[in-house]
């Protein structure tokens, strides 16, 4: 337990340090052209793709989550924005029913989540009862991130620049916004996203 603690405040100071953008920076938004509707029943292409579930590395199709509004965010355990954990699930709980999906992608790619599947499992939902889909950890940067972030990246010239970097995809899976990891979840500006996204047909 000490062990942890001494790595969480190091991570903290870290994270925090790492994290710091100008405010101007905090919200990034990207509006790629737009493109039409998926007909009713098929997959937006960026939603095209299978990912093995945290908890039990079973195969999840995210093809699942077509027609929502969807969140997609790096994490880790060990950051000094892991708080936002609690905001996302939040976020999630409020407005699930409205058609918001929270999608989290554990990631190592900047040394803070070293755990395997099981204990960042554990930890998320014994410390912030997440229940949003995660998935296996996995990659976000460079040439070993997943196909969906490589997209991501590709489809908006943007990619994390640390952990908890968000994405957020409209109804027809396409990406309208990112938002820097300072941002978090009760931020106006990104929950206004969200609400405007959830309103819209």
């Amino acid at each position: 337990m000490k062990a942890r603690s001494v790595f969480s405040m190091i991570a903290l100071l870290t994270c925090t340090l790492c994290g710091l953008v100008s405010p101007a920076a905090q919200a990034q938004s990207s509006a790629p052209a737009a493109t039409a509707a998926p007909a009713p029943g098929s997959c937006p292409s960026l939603l095209n793709r299978t990912f093995k579930k945290l908890q039990d590395e079973s195969e999840q199709s995210l093809c699942q989550y077509a027609g929502k509004v969807v969140v997609v965010v790096n994490t880790a355990s060990y950051c000094g924005f892991t708080d936002q954990y609690k905001g996302l699930e939040e976020l999630y709980a409020k407005y699930e029913d409205k058609g918001l999906v929270v999608l989290g992608f554990p990631s190592n790619d900047f040394a803070q989540e070293p755990d395997e599947n099981k204990k960042i499992a554990d930890f998320c939902y014994n410390t912030y009862g997440v229940k949003f889909p995660m998935f296996s950890k996995t990659s976000v940067v460079g040439a070993s991130a997943n196909p969906l972030y490589l997209a991501l990246a590709q489809a908006t010239g943007k990619k994390p620049g640390w952990n908890f970097f968000k994405y957020v995809l409209d109804r027809n899976g396409n990406v309208v916004a990112s938002f820097a990891s300072p941002v978090g979840p009760t931020d106006r500006k990104f929950v206004g996203e969200i609400e405007k996204l959830l309103a819209a047909s």
